[in-house]
């Protein structure tokens, strides 16, 4: 390898990990393809593609997505105007980094796919088989059916979430931002805390909270979040998704705070939820056997254990309150894009079989939605060698009251 081309495999500047992080990361990927017999792999998750480059862009709106062959460095493709970002932020080198002309953008006449074909056929891999992302929000039934049909010699086959089963177990490195992150979560959540009143708009509210985001901790900055805050309040807090509008919060109603800090695009979800006056007895009654349940399922996300364990020791404590809960109540986190902080792989709940290792990241999620009002309570759990998971933050674990 020459000089130059050495080079041009050392990590930018601006990307925020060293090369063995990107090596590690790329190794494990080509593992996987191997295992999948992949030639290629094309990704256009923006997370898997900054976990693989450190892409870090607003662009995912347009088509865009790294190349990953068995040999070099992978391949940042998109738009030519979102090229010079890529220059800016990927690990890689500009001979690694291809932009489409502007005219593909949205056009009726032609389509970003036909370009990416030409660059897969001058890469050699005409013939080649090459896995794609199927299930993603940002790869479009269009763009895989112009992409077949230009590549009809290749076979084109399914690799969803294949890097994202790569990103399950956090790296030292991943792990220290994601605590990072937790720091500013904590201060968000102190945010609203502190200023929910009687009277108070929520729009202004959730402006507090993300001038408190994105102003961050001490010297830690505070990136966007993949999603917004979620702070609904009274019946509307019966719904998980609800975001928040500009009615002033009232007497009598409890209102829960989704939220997270994000630190180089790595995130660490909290929730919590303070009733405005005096909480009617069975939302007391349901806190008990919610923070009962929790205490029980960080004690069962152990190393060795499966995810499902950690679900089932929930369910048992609410099933022993007489409290009838459905649906998952976790999923791993960590480096995400809007518009969701998940990473889609295993999630915590009964039928899943996926077995904790330490390093792994989840956002422990066992919220209550109820007929008349909403209870989050949840935390951002680190799986360790041994011994119970550790909540990364540190806003104490209560159903909180102000009268």
């Amino acid at each position: 390898m020459s000089r130059s081309e050495k080079d041009s495999l050392l990590p930018h500047s601006n990307a925020p990990f060293g090369q063995p992080e990107y090596d590690r990361r790329i190794a494990k990927t080509r593992a996987a393809m191997s295992a999948a017999g992949l030639d290629l792999l094309f990704v256009t998750d923006p997370s898997n593609q900054a976990w693989l480059t450190g892409y870090d862009g607003w662009s995912f709106y347009v088509h865009q997505g790294v190349l990953l062959g068995h040999e070099g460095a992978p391949i940042w493709w998109g738009r030519h105007m979102d090229s010079i970002g890529a220059n800016r932020t990927c690990w890689m080198g500009s001979e690694h980094v291809r932009g489409y002309a502007d005219n593909y953008v949205q056009s009726t006449e032609r389509h970003p796919m036909q370009d990416l074909a030409q660059q897969i056929c001058a890469m050699g891999f005409e013939t080649a088989r090459i896995g794609v992302e199927m299930e993603n929000y940002y790869y479009s039934a269009k763009a895989h059916a112009v992409l077949t049909h230009e590549l009809p010699k290749a076979r084109v086959v399914d690799a969803t979430a294949m890097v994202n089963w790569q990103r399950l177990v956090k790296s030292d490195d991943e792990i220290d931002f994601i605590r990072k992150a937790a720091r500013i979560s904590d201060k968000i959540m102190e945010t609203a805390l502190n200023k929910a009143a009687p009277g108070v708009r929520k729009n202004d509210l959730v402006a507090d909270i993300y001038h408190s985001g994105i102003s961050g901790v001490d010297d830690l900055w505070g990136d966007y979040p993949a999603l917004v805050p979620l702070t609904p309040s009274g019946l509307d807090a019966t719904a998980a998704h609800l975001t928040w509008d500009g009615a002033q919060m009232r007497d009598g109603e409890a209102t829960f705070f989704e939220l997270s800090g994000c630190y180089r695009r790595y995130h660490a979800p909290l929730c919590r939820t303070i009733f405005l006056g005096r909480p009617l007895q069975e939302m007391l009654d349901a806190e008990q056997a919610q923070l009962e349940g929790i205490a029980a399922g960080l004690d069962a996300a152990r190393a060795g254990n499966r995810t499902c364990d950690i679900a089932n020791a929930f369910a048992n404590v609410l099933q022993k309150h007489g409290i009838h809960r459905e649906g998952r109540c976790g999923y791993p986190v960590g480096l995400s894009y809007p518009p969701d902080w998940g990473e889609r792989t295993a999630s915590i709940r009964s039928e899943d079989q996926t077995l904790l290792q330490p390093g792994m990241v989840f956002h422990f999620m066992p919220a209550l939605w109820m007929d008349s009002w909403g209870l989050e309570t949840t935390e951002t759990i680190l799986i360790t060698d041994d011994g119970p998971a550790k909540a990364l933050c540190t806003i104490e674990r209560k159903l909180f009251v102000k009268s």
